[in-house]
C-alpha cells in the first residue's frame, strides 16, 4: 500500500484537520476540577463522533470517574493498541495566558507556525495526529493496516483513579500485541522518534526514627545513629 499518497492527503486536508484539532481543543475538559465534568463528558462523546464519523465501532463507556473512549476496527496484520488522553490541566494563573486557553490558536512566529491552546501539546493534539493519520490511509485504501483499538481516557492529568481497574475488568477487549503511547515529548522538532519500553513514576516515603535530642557526635556517634546517615545508606 502506497504512503506517497496517504501523505499527500494529510497535505492537503490539514486545514479541515486542523479544524478538527480546534473544535476538540475548545472543549474545557479539566479532570481534576467537578466543575468541568460536563466538558469531560462532551470531549468523550466528541471523540465516540469522530470515531464513528471513519466507520469505527466507538462507544463511551462509564467509570466512576470520567468515561472511557473504546473504539475497534479490523485490519489485516497485527493488533495494534493506541492509548491517549482527552483531559487537560487546569489553566491557573489565567493572566499569564495572552489569550483564551480554550479559543485556539494558529499562530506565526520566528520558528514557524505555532498552535496556541490548553492541551495542543499534552494530549489532543498528539492524539489528533494519530485519529488523522487513520482517516488519510483509510481514505485512500478503504481499510486500515491493521487491526487497531482506540482507547482514550480522561483523567490521566488527575492521577488515572479509573484506569487499571476499567483496564483489569475489560483485559480480553484491551489485550494487543503492541500498545503505542502518543503522550510523549520529541527531542527535536523536524525528527520523528519511536521511543520503546517507557517507564512511569514510582513515590516512595520513607520515615527515619532517630534520637528526639541533638548528640554529641563523640560520645555518641558510635551508638546513636545519625538519621542522615541511615538515609545515605538507603
Amino acid at each position: 500500500m502506497s504512503l506517497d499518497a496517504v501523505l499527500s492527503r494529510l497535505d492537503a486536508e490539514m486545514p479541515k484537520a486542523t479544524e478538527r484539532l480546534f473544535e476538540l481543543l475548545r472543549i474545557a475538559s479539566i479532570s481534576t476540577d467537578p466543575a468541568y465534568k460536563s466538558d469531560c463528558e462532551r470531549a468523550a462523546d466528541w471523540l465516540v463522533a469522530d470515531l464513528q464519523s471513519m466507520g469505527i465501532t466507538a462507544e463511551k463507556r462509564k467509570t466512576p470517574g470520567h468515561p472511557m473512549v473504546v473504539g475497534h476496527a479490523d485490519g489485516p496484520g497485527p493488533h495494534l493498541l493506541f492509548y491517549g488522553h482527552y483531559d487537560v490541566q487546569p489553566v491557573d494563573p489565567i493572566e499569564l495566558w495572552n489569550n483564551d486557553p480554550f479559543d485556539p490558536k494558529l499562530e506565526q512566529t520566528e520558528k514557524g507556525p505555532v498552535l496556541r491552546g490548553r492541551g495542543t501539546a499534552d494530549d489532543k493534539g498528539q492524539l489528533m495526529t494519530f485519529l488523522e493519520a487513520c482517516r488519510a490511509w483509510k481514505a485512500e485504501h478503504g481499510t486500515l493496516p491493521c487491526k487497531i483499538t482506540f482507547f482514550f481516557e480522561g483523567e490521566e492529568e488527575s492521577g488515572s483513579p479509573s484506569l487499571v481497574p476499567f483496564m483489569e475488568e475489560n483485559s480480553d477487549e484491551l489485550r494487543a500485541d503492541l500498545a503505542l503511547i502518543c503522550d510523549t515529548a520529541m527531542f527535536e522538532s523536524k525528527t520523528p522518534a519511536i521511543v520503546t519500553m517507557l517507564r512511569g513514576m514510582m513515590s516512595d516515603e520513607i520515615t527515619i526514627t532517630g534520637p528526639d535530642k541533638d548528640l554529641h557526635s563523640g560520645y555518641y556517634g558510635g551508638i546513636a545513629m545519625n538519621p542522615i546517615r541511615v538515609l545515605s545508606r538507603v
